[in-house]
């Protein structure tokens, strides 16, 4: 799929493995290599519908927000939130969202 930024922090802790807005993140060498390696999915499936086909992401749409997500790791709440335009062919990463479900930091 054809995959564009909003976030372009995003777009940065993805393609240098730092940033500032999520420099936290950043250091957790585990999580990254989850999110490098959803991010990689995100890029070869040919539409969303694929995405099911990898439970450990539990893509979803967001209900009432337009908007869906995958799980970036099993265990951890972070996920990457995007919108899908063009039947699923292209995405925008919007963010990655520490408070999904209502984490409390």
């Amino acid at each position: 799929m054809k995959i564009d930024f909003d976030d372009e922090d995003l777009k940065e802790l993805i393609e240098k493995g730092t940033n500032n807005k999520y420099k936290k993140l950043s250091k957790d060498k585990k999580f990254m290599c989850c999110l490098i390696s959803a991010y990689n999915i995100l890029c070869d499936v040919d539409s969303t519908n694929d995405l099911k086909l990898f439970s450990r992401l539990h893509y979803e749409k967001l209900k009432y927000v337009g908007k869906s997500s995958v799980r970036i790791m099993n265990g951890r709440v972070e996920r990457l939130i995007f919108v899908e335009y063009d039947n699923g062919i292209r995405i925008v990463l919007e963010e990655v969202n520490e408070d999904h479900y209502g984490n409390k930091k």
